[in-house]
């Protein structure tokens, strides 16, 4: 069993697209030990044999029935020992948004959260999901410690957007979004980031149309949470806010055992 683990997450915003941005230059340099994609909207059989089967590392695959739509996926170089994308829940299964690897040390959830921006039922959707993950990773952390990554769709605290009080009523920062986040930390669940980076100015998502990235007017969406249990075991976590290709940056974490 290794002693350290270095990961990734990462909104790609589309495999396929992605793949054309120098992807692979990415993922070959940083060598990462597990990489959790989230919105690769693609089935398997539209990817190429090198997205699919990239030397040294196995993948798992979760596609939404609907072709070009959310979809997740992991990379790994360590064989876990078990993989699972269909947890017997329509809320959670028929929109390919999550991933589930068991390690030895934890279980890894790789998750595309809902967008709740474009309307009412969206938003139910949105809340709805994040319930039914709450108890569904509850579930799995009698047995052994959690680690989810994702675009959680959500900031957290003022400090995790550029404009919080602009945004109070847009999904992504309502009130109601942001207490089901205070009930992951308040049952034990750390935002790793925040570990190591107290301040502001630290986003993970910016809006292409407006071109915020040139001016960093951004949100921090994207995260690590893990069980109290493995604190303890986190060395790193940080933003690669210099790599590009999609409208998120990949966020990474370090932990050693």
């Amino acid at each position: 069993m290794k002693k350290h683990w270095k990961l990734a997450s990462w909104n790609v915003n589309g495999i396929r697209a992605i793949e054309k941005k120098g992807f692979f230059d990415w993922f070959q340099d940083r060598k990462y030990d597990i990489i959790g994609l989230q919105e690769t909207k693609a089935h398997v059989d539209q990817l190429s044999q090198e997205l699919v089967h990239p030397e040294g590392y196995e993948s798992y695959w979760s596609s939404a029935i609907r072709k070009g739509y959310s979809g997740t996926a992991v990379y790994t170089k360590e064989s876990p020992i078990f993989g699972e994308t269909s947890f017997g829940d329509p809320f959670l299964d028929g929109e390919g948004r999550i991933v589930l690897l068991e390690y030895e040390p934890f279980y890894l959830f790789n998750v595309y959260f809902p967008n709740g921006g474009s309307g009412a039922e969206r938003l139910a959707f949105k809340l709805e999901f994040y319930d039914r993950f709450f108890s569904l990773i509850e579930s799995y952390q009698k047995k052994k410690p959690i680690i989810f990554c994702g675009d959680v769709n959500t900031a957290h605290k003022e400090i995790d957007l550029t404009h919080p009080k602009q945004n109070e009523r847009s999904s992504g920062f309502l009130e109601i979004e942001r207490k089901w986040i205070d009930k992951l930390v308040q049952k034990g669940y750390i935002d790793t980031f925040r570990l190591f980076k107290k301040g502001g100015e630290q986003y993970s998502w910016w809006d292409m149309k407006t071109r915020a990235r040139d001016r960093n007017v951004g949100w921090r969406i994207d995260y690590f949470f893990v069980s109290k249990e493995l604190e303890e075991h986190v060395k790193n976590a940080w933003i690669e806010t210099t790599v590009f290709g999609s409208d998120h940056a990949p966020v990474g974490l370090e932990l050693s055992f």
